[in-house]
């Protein structure tokens, strides 16, 4: 049973060109799969199909093994989504990581163990009795994947889960990522190190369709097939090529 599974996805607004044009695509469960492309390539509009936030023109989507219901509610499915305010919707932080876990009818004291265990893991406990919209814009989306980590999903998905975060919150990001062995992750991101770092597979989405499929160091070096669509080759890999083809100089006797 996979994962996900989209076959012939169809997705376009009234008018205008498909947004998702015949997208066909597996993930096995645990793989851990960036999703990167231009503005407007359809990586959102994509995962709000995962969700059954939106409903496909045409096409198959199983997530499961299960067959995605437009407004259906799947706990296992779980998004932090780019603009997380929209996510937050409580007095208080520790109210907003609790909303989840109270409405799938756990008990005060699993979800008090959720709220507590997931905000030790993303460092946020200091932030617990803050009111969300006083948070800095990189704590709101702290907040929100704590929220959505405390449903323990088994799909997770991040829509530019490093944007405006710093240095030491986007390493502790990466951290709880490697963590997560038993997620199946689908990461969109700008930051094309970060999915260097966290994913095991890449999709180059462009055009409404997938352009590149395969392994993130092996897609993503191609520069040709990056400017084509674009976006820039990482500087982490740029380096390793130019390390690799500088050429060998041997020591001389004179």
């Amino acid at each position: 049973m996979r994962a996900v599974h989209a076959s012939n996805l169809t997705f376009g607004y009234p008018g205008g060109t498909p947004v998702l044009d015949g997208v066909t695509v597996g993930l096995d469960p645990g793989e851990r799969v960036g999703i990167i492309g231009p503005n407007g390539a359809g990586k959102t509009t994509l995962f709000m199909l995962v969700c059954g936030v939106a409903e496909p023109m045409s096409g198959g989507l199983e997530v499961f093994g299960q067959r995605v219901e437009t407004g259906a509610f799947r706990p296992e499915i779980g998004m932090v989504f780019h603009h997380t305010n929209d996510q937050l919707i409580c007095p208080t932080v520790r109210e907003d990581i609790a909303f989840g876990p109270q409405n799938i009818a756990l008990s005060r004291q699993e979800v008090e163990e959720r709220v507590d265990a997931t905000v030790s893991a993303t460092g946020i406990v200091h932030l617990l009795d803050r009111a969300p919209h006083e948070l800095s814009s990189g704590e709101q989306r702290l907040v929100a994947l704590t929220g959505v980590l405390a449903m323990m999903p088994r799909l997770l998905i991040l829509d530019e889960p490093t944007s405006d975060l710093d240095l030491r919150y986007r390493r502790r990001l990466i951290q709880m990522l490697a963590e997560m062995k038993e997620h199946t992750l689908m990461i969109a991101s700008h930051d094309l190190e970060f999915v260097l770092e966290t994913c095991d597979r890449v999709l180059l989405l462009d055009r409404g369709r997938v352009q590149a499929d395969g392994v993130p160091a092996d897609v993503m070096s191609d520069s040709g097939l990056m400017e084509a669509h674009g976006l820039e080759v990482p500087h982490s890999l740029m380096a390793q090529w130019h390390r690799h083809s500088a050429p060998a100089h041997a020591d001389s006797d004179g």
